[in-house]
């Protein structure tokens, strides 16, 4: 399989549970819903970025932003002060989940992402 449509598929797996995971925290109040505009905007660049621009730099740039936001997700979650109570909560397995799962996505997303990019300045295959 090609590099590319790996780190595109990674991406998009990232997108899709960054997506249950915002709708989540907004769903148990953790998160307002009033600031989901500027989050759908930042949606559609991870979209553009990851569907249309996925062997351009400006594309393996935004996947590399789609990763270190996965990323972001369980490193904010589980140093919060009612993260264990929200894990024991109805719904708690599903939370937890998604930030082992965006953890390790979005690390394998940046790395492919660093590779991609690397690969285009050397002037390199992007597969």
């Amino acid at each position: 399989m090609k590099q590319t449509a790996i780190l595109t598929t990674t991406s998009l797996l990232s997108i899709l549970l960054l997506t249950l995971h915002v709708t989540d925290d907004i769903v148990r109040g953790i998160s307002k819903a009033e600031s989901s505009n500027i989050a759908l905007a930042v949606l559609v660049v991870f979209l553009y970025g990851t569907l249309v621009l996925a062997e351009q730099r400006w594309g393996h740039v935004i996947m590399f932003l789609v990763g270190l936001f996965a990323v972001a997700m369980p490193v904010m979650h589980m140093r919060g002060a009612h993260y264990p109570e929200i894990a024991a909560s109805t719904g708690g397995f599903f939370f937890v989940w998604t930030l082992w799962a965006l953890g390790a996505l979005g690390g394998v997303t940046m790395i492919l992402s660093v590779r991609g990019l690397w690969s285009l300045r050397r002037g390199g295959r992007r597969d």
